[in-house]
């Protein structure tokens, strides 16, 4: 059984991913697809109140399990698409121990500051500042197959240019690449996605 794609969109809350997302299960049109999203996997939790050490750990799993799935559903054929914060270097290590490097097209969803300050407040379901928190650790491994920038382009305009790229994902891919960083550094990624010395 062949692998599905993975087309993993990485970028800060309010970026643009889920309307890249929804944009290009619209306009994909040789395969079926399915939209992943961990804002969708967040919101299937018990939303009682936690101790923050029950709430961390509780994320963790989440995101975890996250992982998995998407490695599950392109592991039975399905292609999808990833909508993601890599925020915390674990998240990235996870992924990069669990997902099929050579069928992942990594791209980069980039916004200016000031355009994501004035989404989260026309928004108004994130935290104030979220983004910006976010914004120098989401792109900090510093490579991709291919980037938008969703303060210059439409999500429509951003899902074309992935979906005119996906056929010419480049070998080795930027998830190959990240890894084999990784592993020259004399570290690799474990199942719990932590960087492990050998």
């Amino acid at each position: 059984m062949a692998v599905g794609r993975i087309i993993f969109l990485n970028g800060t809350s309010s970026s643009g991913k889920s309307s890249i997302a929804r944009e290009l299960l619209d306009i994909l049109d040789d395969g079926v697809f399915f939209h992943l999203a961990v804002d969708g996997f967040n919101e299937m939790r018990t939303k009682r109140n936690l101790a923050q050490g029950d709430l961390d750990a509780a994320l963790r799993r989440t995101r975890m399990g996250f992982h998995r799935s998407i490695a599950a559903m392109a592991g039975v054929g399905n292609d999808v698409v990833v909508d993601h914060v890599l925020s915390e270097p674990w998240r990235l290590t996870d992924c990069l121990s669990v997902l099929p490097s050579q069928d992942v097209l990594f791209v980069g969803i980039r916004c200016s500051l000031d355009e994501l300050t004035r989404r989260e407040q026309a928004r108004g379901d994130r935290p104030p500042g979220l983004a910006a928190s976010q914004y120098d650790l989401v792109h900090q491994h510093g490579d991709y197959d291919i980037e938008c920038d969703t303060s210059a382009a439409s999500p429509r305009a951003c899902a074309e240019l992935i979906k005119e790229f996906l056929p010419r994902r480049p070998a080795p891919t930027a998830f190959a690449r990240i890894r084999l960083r990784y592993l020259e550094a004399d570290c690799e990624p474990t199942a719990l996605g932590d960087m492990r010395t050998r």
